[in-house]
């Protein structure tokens, strides 16, 4: 009898030592422009930023409040809620952005929140466009066969490009074409390229004039098409390929046909932030001979590391081809050290210290401001000491 009391209260005792710590974010007040059938989720540094994943999808209480419970093992995380979009996130006054929540996650709690305003889709009427003359919309709807969509297409061109009809130009392919150019359409915050090239042109501190091709993604396969493979905790990615595939094969021979570009590799850049950053490593392990500067800013490696690391081994990046690195050192546990180590891969299967820089500004976060102060610096690299600058074509 006495064992057997003895065993109850371990059981018991088993029982009453709680599994795992565990957050809940809690919305205790939303707009009064909520409509009661909109649906609210979480999105943030532990699911690359996906505004409708369906696992962070938050529960609505009787009471009107959201919320959901987060696991310990996130760690210090920074997040925001949206309504299924980028468009339709939480906002500030006048619909501005705002700054990324944030949360530590290791211990258990229940952390409040009061959304002040939602966006609205669409450009807002209080924000200003800020794109320079030199952007043009190539195409509202161009398409993407490969994954059977549409998507707008932005192109600029460099301030000289109407004066020297003879003059041959690189490209730089950038993701997220909503935050490359314009302010007003971007939905958190731009990082003024145009405005940077045209700065750099002005003070002839540009290496080389650059044409810069922006493709926008969509809020609902965003995360799908910038992830080379299914992460199912995540249940995001897998489009990855076919997406760098109608970069490489439909709309670069479309962009080449149309303006005077230089095609080769040396002359054909892609950057991106976050899985941006991921999706521009990859292109250019994809296709060496296509994409040979790379500008990988916050890089997402985390959702698919160990497959493209495997990838790399059969597809290794061309030696002559440069990669840039930048990350806040802050801005998650893994972002620094696998931006690092994937600087070292590179070096290791050849590709020349000269071509791989990384940096790790202490205050850079994960935000576009910060985006798009290092991007002058990441262009310089890029494209700097070109071969044939200037080059007249044939």
């Amino acid at each position: 009898m006495r064992v057997l009391l003895i065993l109850g209260l371990m059981g018991f005792s088993a029982l009453a030592v709680p599994i795992a710590a565990q957050t809940v974010l809690k919305v205790t007040r939303v707009p009064t422009t909520t409509a009661a059938n909109d649906t609210l989720f979480v999105a943030g540094s532990f699911n690359v930023w996906n505004p409708r994943n369906p696992a962070y999808r938050l529960t609505k209480g009787d009471d009107g409040t959201y919320q959901i419970t987060l696991p310990a093992s996130l760690g210090a995380v920074e997040y925001k809620f949206t309504r299924g979009s980028w468009e339709t996130a939480e906002a500030g006054p006048a619909n501005a952005p705002i700054a990324n929540r944030k949360a530590d996650l290791h211990q258990a709690a229940v952390v409040t929140h009061e959304i002040l305003a939602w966006s609205q889709p669409g450009p807002a009427a209080t924000k200003k466009h800020t794109a320079s003359p030199q952007v043009q919309v190539l195409n509202e709807q161009f398409q993407i066969p490969e994954l059977g969509r549409t998507r707008r297409v932005l192109v600029y061109l460099p301030a000289d490009y109407a004066q020297q009809p003879r003059r041959r130009y690189p490209v730089l392919y950038m993701h997220d074409g909503q935050n490359v150019f314009d302010e007003a359409t971007s939905y958190s915050g731009e990082w003024g390229v145009d405005e940077t090239l045209d700065r750099l042109h002005a003070l002839g501190q540009d290496p080389t004039s650059c044409i810069v091709v922006a493709v926008d993604n969509d809020s609902q396969h965003r995360s799908d098409e910038y992830i080379p493979w299914r992460n199912a905790e995540i249940k995001a990615g897998g489009q990855g390929g076919a997406y760098i595939d109608f970069l490489a094969r439909t709309l670069k021979p479309y962009v080449d046909a149309r303006y005077r570009t230089r095609p080769d590799a040396a002359h054909t850049g892609i950057a991106g932030s976050s899985l941006g950053g991921l999706i521009s490593v990859y292109a250019a392990l994809k296709y060496p001979r296509v994409f040979g500067r790379v500008g990988a800013f916050s890089p997402a490696f985390w959702v698919c590391n160990d497959s493209l690391l495997a990838f790399a081994k059969t597809h290794p990046a061309a030696r002559s081809t440069r990669f840039y690195f930048v990350c806040g050192p802050q801005e998650s546990e893994t972002m620094l050290p696998l931006m690092a180590a994937w600087r070292n891969k590179l070096r290791a299967q050849g590709v020349p210290a000269a071509n791989l820089s990384l940096h790790a500004p202490v205050d850079g976060q994960h935000r576009e401001w910060f985006w798009q102060r290092e991007f002058p610096a990441a262009y310089q690299f890029l494209f700097r000491a070109m071969p044939g600058k200037g080059q007249a074509s044939k």
